[in-house]
């Protein structure tokens, strides 16, 4: 009785864990015109923002993949594979690997923009539902009892101006759709029972390609989250 007495002590004073489950944007990826880059160290991308802001008693897992889009394939990165980028496709083994979890963070849909995929922003927000949809389904993962986590979905800042020239033809008509995401992504996090919050309303797409941040936007992200994250787990 000791024993189990303490056991369930420890349970209740263990940390909150939230897994966060996006794209370049979270896995620090930092703004150049042209060219390769290098990632934000840990203390400026926003999940180690959102760390710091929450303490010890909250566990932040980063799980970011540059050009990971919500539920389609990539076929142009065949050395990660098209379904490596493809979100809905590993998010299943991410939840099972990092068990147990409070709560499901996800930012997604700033690759969908892409012309090559030719993505309404209904149709965007409707793969970011799909995601939803698995962290509830996938409950206890391999052979564990966990309760399913808690969703909280981010709806990514508009893009800025696209640049270099060769950018911009990829993300052709992408800044006008990714304004239009805000709006659905709110009513399909509805429609799931996630919670919502619109990155745009704490920051701009503000790096030097228009489509990465700087990391005074990552700071005010990672600020913002924790908030709202702290209304979530009470």
């Amino acid at each position: 009785m000791l024993l189990g007495g303490n056991a369930a002590q420890a349970a209740e004073g263990a940390a909150k864990r939230i897994m966060v489950y996006g794209d370049s944007n979270t896995w620090g990826y930092v703004p150049v015109e042209s060219g390769p880059t290098t990632r934000y160290p840990e203390d400026v991308r926003w999940p180690g923002v959102l760390q710091a802001a929450l303490g010890p008693d909250y566990e932040i897992i980063d799980e970011g993949l540059s050009a990971r889009t919500t539920d389609v394939p990539d076929p142009t990165l065949p050395h990660i594979s098209g379904a490596g980028l493809d979100g809905s496709a590993y998010l299943p083994a991410a939840i099972a690997t990092h068990l147990p979890l409070d709560l499901v963070v996800i930012m997604l849909g700033t690759n969908d923009v892409k012309k090559m995929f030719n993505r309404s922003p209904l149709r965007i927000a409707l793969g970011v539902g799909k995601l939803a949809d698995i962290v509830t389904q996938t409950k206890g993962g391999v052979g564990t009892s966990y309760p399913a986590p808690k969703v909280l979905i981010l709806c990514p800042p508009p893009l800025g101006t696209v640049a270099p020239p060769e950018r911009a033809e990829r993300f052709a008509g992408g800044v006008e759709k990714s304004k239009a995401l805000p709006a659905h992504y709110e009513a399909i996090a509805k429609a799931a029972g996630a919670d919502f919050l619109d990155v745009g309303k704490l920051t701009a797409t503000d790096g030097v390609d228009g489509i990465h941040l700087s990391a005074t936007a990552h700071k005010a992200i990672g600020n913002g989250v924790a908030e709202k994250v702290r209304t979530i787990l009470k």
